[in-house]
Order: C-alpha cells, then sequence, then structure tokens
C-alpha cells in the first residue's frame, strides 16, 4: 500500500459515502495536521460519528487509527521528497533542486527535530523571524503552529513594535530565526537583545552559518548552496514541513482544533 494517504484520499473521494466524504474532506483540506488528533476529534469535525471515521480507515486498508497516523506521519517525508519530480524543460536545475531537497531531508535528524519540537512545544511565547525569502517561512510556521497551541506569533517587522515585543520577552521564550545568506542585520540585533533577556534560540540557517549559530540552542544547518533562485525558499518550507509534524507529535491539541474549527464556523455564518 503507497505510504502516501493524501492520494489514496484523493483517488477514492467521488465514490465514498457522504459520511466518509466529509471525513476525507476534513482531512484533505488541513493535511497532515487533521489526521494528528485523536479519532473523535476528526470525526466531531467532519460532523459524522466516530464509527464513520474507522470506516473510511478500514477502507483505505488500515487495521486501525494508530497504523493510519503512523502512515500519515511517514509519508510526509515522502511527498516532501517528491515536490520536485516532475519532469521539464528545465530538467537539470530540477535534477539540482531534487538533489539539493533530498540532501536537506537527509541532513535533519531525527534528534534535531525532536529537540526543536519540545522547544516550541513547552515555551511560553514562540516568536518566528526571517529574512527576505524565508520571512515566507517563518510564517507558515506561526500560521500552522498557533493552531496547535497558544502563544506563537511572526515578529514584527517596525523597530518600535520589536521594542515593544522585547519588553515582555522572558528566559521561558523561544525565538525561531530562519538566517541565509546574505544574513541579516535586523535580524542579528533583535536575537541579541532578545537572548540577553534570556530567551532561547532555535536557528535554521545553510551551509556557511549564520552569525547566530553560536548562540543557537538548537541549530538545523541546510547543507547545500542554492541551486537557483527558488532553492532557498523551497528548503526552509521543506525543514518547516517536517518541524510541524514533529510539533503536532509532541502536543495533545485536540480540544484546540475542535474550537478553532467551531468558532470558524461560526464566523462563517
Amino acid at each position: 500500500m503507497s505510504s502516501d494517504v493524501a492520494a489514496q484520499l484523493g483517488e477514492i473521494y467521488a465514490d465514498l459515502p457522504q459520511g466518509e466524504r466529509a471525513i476525507a474532506r476534513v482531512l484533505l483540506d488541513d493535511y497532515p495536521y487533521a489526521a494528528l488528533g485523536s479519532l473523535r476529534t476528526l470525526a466531531d469535525r467532519a460532523g459524522v460519528s466516530p464509527p464513520t471515521a474507522s470506516r473510511l480507515v478500514g477502507r483505505l486498508g488500515f487495521a486501525g487509527f494508530a497504523e493510519f497516523q503512523e502512515a500519515v506521519r511517514t509519508g510526509a517525508r515522502s511527498r516532501l521528497r517528491a515536490f520536485v519530480d516532475e519532469p521539464s524543460d528545465v530538467e537539470s536545475a530540477a535534477g539540482q533542486l531534487r538533489t539539493a531537497l533530498d540532501e536537506c531531508l537527509a541532513a535533519v535528524t531525527g534528534a534535531q527535530l525532536s529537540a526543536a519540537a519540545t522547544r516550541i512545544a513547552q515555551a511560553g511565547s514562540v516568536w518566528a523571524v526571517g529574512g527576505r525569502l524565508s520571512e515566507l517561512a517563518a510564517e507558515y510556521l506561526v500560521r500552522q503552529v498557533a493552531s496547535l497551541r497558544p502563544g506563537v506569533r511572526h515578529l514584527p517587522g517596525s523597530i518600535p513594535e520589536r521594542a515593544r515585543v522585547l519588553l515582555d520577552v522572558t528566559s521561558a521564550d523561544l525565538l525561531v530565526a530562519y538566517d541565509f545568506r546574505r544574513y541579516s542585520e535586523q535580524t542579528a540585533r533583535f536575537v541579541t537583545a532578545a537572548r540577553d533577556r534570556g530567551a532561547r534560540l532555535l536557528l535554521i540557517t545553510d551551509a556557511w552559518e549564520s552569525p547566530l549559530a553560536e548562540y543557537a540552542d538548537v541549530l538545523i544547518r541546510l547543507p547545500r548552496e542554492a541551486a537557483g533562485p527558488i532553492d532557498p525558499m523551497m528548503l526552509s518550507i521543506a525543514v518547516t514541513e517536517l518541524l510541524l509534524v514533529a510539533v503536532a507529535g509532541h502536543l495533545d491539541p485536540e480540544q484546540r482544533l475542535a474550537s478553532l474549527e467551531e468558532l470558524t464556523q461560526t464566523l462563517s455564518r
């Protein structure tokens, strides 16, 4: 059986009964995170009963929900590796990007992911910041982790706003910084000031290492120079996806996700 659960769901979606289709829609709309909570939470989000969700899991060929969740986690890395698999007129460049992605994913160890996820899950507040391109990865991290736990924010851009953030930074807080060549002096100034106030640093950087590397409590170093202008963004997003799956495994977000879905439905009426 393919470990790509999302692809399996897409293939059988049109033939599913209405209740199971509702489950599949929730999974596909918020994949893989909707699959990482409890079976009851997933069923509640879809407005169906837990046995209906169990029937869909069985239809996909899994012996139980735990086996289904493990396949989702395994498939997350496989999906990232296939990100640049389509041939094109720039096949050579695509091959370089694929190689860079494979090397990037291989370089991020389970120990690094576990340490980073633990910091993100346990911090009092989490602040994320990036550079010109990697800012997108920082924003993506905030958007997804904020669905899983409170107190996750994107660092504002202006100096006065950053100063106000620093007023409340404590040793319980975590900074997640994406810092690639050419390294950001603004990021360095804020991180240095926040570290002086006791905050911890999770740093995602490149092969040459940001000057902030010596201050990092957890360091994730991408092993390769860009193969093209899109490469840094692709690799930082790939690492962020791995972080998100790891963070979800360190939290128990069922009630928060259920409340988020309820509030979303309320605001959509």
